[in-house]
């Protein structure tokens, strides 16, 4: 593996290649993985270096026009994202969370990987825009091949739930093959394994996509260093994998051939905007944790050696969706620290941010047991510790106590002081043409508009999330499960309350369709019109699911790819 940084190419250098790939997310990686195995040149550039920094992390900035727009809203946005995404900001990104670096989303994600139902690919009479040119049935081989990449168990366990409208769902996390004790991060496995042939330019922010003078195919694209050196890279064939905002805005500011952008003769670029609508539903109280959590808990799987985790929550049937025109959605349960966490008051000591001193001091003695634990955790995952000794003590803790082990995730080592449990809902969006990103009037350090993201919260999505909280409720009462205390807009029926947030899956801003009257690109991912340029990563999603995107992203890379193959061999 080749990596390189523009700042150490001569300015105004023109680099010839046969495919090049915008962006180094798991999408871009999957595709430059499958494809460099043609020994053609392959090139991905990357607006990032290896990890995050403040300098790339500012050309994220967005500007807001939608949702969200509440103070509640803002607030919990930096409770959720603010933990996982150590550059991100609500000021910088008041919608979406995207990551500049090698390896993409995949420094914020949580690993959790599920694939779609047969249902969202279907042409649904009650949401408008439904449907996907392409058969589920299509994409099943293709999905257990991105199981794969992602290091996950390919069979789930069986469903133990089925009542009330909802039944069993099952979410995975992608475990790192580098770091046993975290997830998948899809740069750092890049540099650990260090494929062969496969050539990775850094610090290389893409500020124009160029067609030919008639329009007619791709060209180049055009890169700028954070220092502002310059270089065009020339290519046979191009992938546009950037993420579903910057997919959008380089298509739309890419408009020196096409006065509306590249792809956008019918103005469908940017549009049908969709993430996941994500809310509280209810709560249980720490006294009922265990009963909970025993059942909706954490599963531990063993699979050709390795152990896998799986999370177990409930979702919409099919037949309720049908017979109440809902969309499609799902709850899963999750721990709430408590306010006097011992780790949260140590870390408020150390950086001297500290409101109460002796209440944290008082935190820190009491939680010593658990500080004691993070530090053993920590031991665990240094890089002293021998591979065996990781291998036999995380496969055998997944196996027997697979709740602890995925605390351990999520809090990335550091066991906390819990409160309670909290019920999250997911919801899929419908498709809305008037949801979308356009240009801002703003413009970043390298003179490209920024991305204007308008994000639309429909009727639909708040009443499929009222109907959920009411069902879960009714569900675990008939199981004879401890009964949550639901948010008080469930209680009183006032749908129009509901605090909804992004989950940072933002989706559907080049949609995939038979026609380009209705999207950007065709079933095999390329834009309509344009012979040798293709869009990669959840942008192209007709319709988004409940389920957490990755997978489903990986699997149309590696059906990308395949196409390709042959496209290379041809040249």
């Amino acid at each position: 593996m080749k990596i390189e940084y523009l700042a150490d190419i001569e300015d105004n250098s023109v680099i010839a290649v046969d495919l090049v790939i915008v962006g180094a997310g798991p999408a871009g990686l999957t595709v430059a993985a499958q494809c460099a195995r043609s020994g053609k040149r392959v090139l991905v550039v990357e607006s990032g270096l290896e990890f995050e920094n403040s300098e790339h992390a500012a050309l994220n900035e967005v500007e807001n026009a939608g949702e969200p727009c509440s103070d509640q809203q803002f607030r919990k946005r930096r409770e959720f994202h603010g933990p996982q995404a150590g550059f991100w900001s609500h000021e910088v990104q008041p919608f979406g969370v995207r990551c500049r670096a090698l390896g993409g989303s995949t420094h914020a994600w949580a690993g959790k990987s599920a694939p779609f139902d047969a249902m969202d690919f279907q042409s649904r009479p009650w949401v408008p825009y439904s449907g996907w040119p392409v058969d589920h049935r299509r994409i099943e081989a293709y999905v257990e091949r991105a199981m794969e990449v992602l290091n996950l168990c390919p069979e789930a366990p069986p469903g133990r739930f089925d009542r009330e409208g909802l039944q069993s769902f099952h979410w995975q996390f992608a475990r790192s093959r580098v770091d046993r004790l975290d997830v998948m991060r899809f740069g750092r496995e890049l540099l650990a394994r260090r494929p062969r042939n496969t050539r990775v330019l850094l610090d290389a922010s893409v500020t124009h996509i160029g067609l030919s003078p008639d329009g007619s195919r791709f060209s180049h694209v055009d890169v700028a260093s954070i220092k502002g050196k310059r270089a065009r890279i020339e290519a046979r064939i191009c992938v546009v994998a950037a993420s579903g905002i910057e997919n959008a805005r380089l298509l739309l500011a890419s408009n020196d051939v096409h006065a509306r952008g590249i792809g956008n003769q019918h103005d469908v670029v940017g549009r049908y905007l969709m993430d996941h609508a994500a809310t509280r539903v209810g709560r249980f109280s720490s006294g009922h944790m265990a009963n909970v959590g025993r059942f909706f808990g954490f599963y531990g799987v063993s699979h050709k050696g390795r152990g896998h985790m799986f999370m177990h929550g409930l979702a919409l049937t099919p037949e309720i969706q049908r017979r109440e025109g809902l969309l499609n959605a799902a709850i899963y349960f999750a721990t709430e620290r408590a306010p006097d966490d011992p780790w949260d008051a140590l870390k408020k000591l150390l950086r001297r941010r500290s409101t109460d001193l002796g209440r944290d001091l008082r935190s820190v003695v009491a939680g010593s047991g658990l500080i004691a634990r993070g530090a053993g955790m920590k031991i665990l995952s240094s890089e002293r510790t021998p591979r065996l000794v990781k291998d036999l003590v995380v496969n055998t803790a997944i196996r027997l106590s697979p709740n602890m082990v995925a605390d351990e995730f999520q809090s990335r080592g550091l066991p906390h002081k819990l409160a309670g449990l909290r019920i999250e809902a997911i919801c899929e969006q419908a498709p809305d043409p008037d949801s979308r990103i356009s240009l801002g009037s703003r413009r970043d350090r390298f003179g490209v508009p920024l991305a204007r993201a308008d994000w639309r919260i429909n009727g639909g999505e708040r009443q499929t999330l009222l109907r959920i909280a009411e069902l879960s409720g009714a569900a675990l009462a008939s199981a004879n499960l401890p009964v949550p205390v639901l948010e008080d807009w469930a209680v009183e029926r006032r749908p129009q309350d509901i605090v909804v947030i992004d989950m940072a899956h933002t989706l559907g801003t080049t949609r995939m369709s038979a026609s380009p009257k209705t999207g950007v690109v065709d079933e095999n991912c390329k834009v309509h019109g344009l012979p040798n340029l293709y869009i990669a990563g959840g942008s192209v999603f007709p319709t988004s699911g409940h389920a957490n995107p990755t997978l489903m992203i990986l699997a149309f890379a590696i059906k990308l790819a395949d196409h390709l193959g042959s496209q290379l061999e041809g040249l």
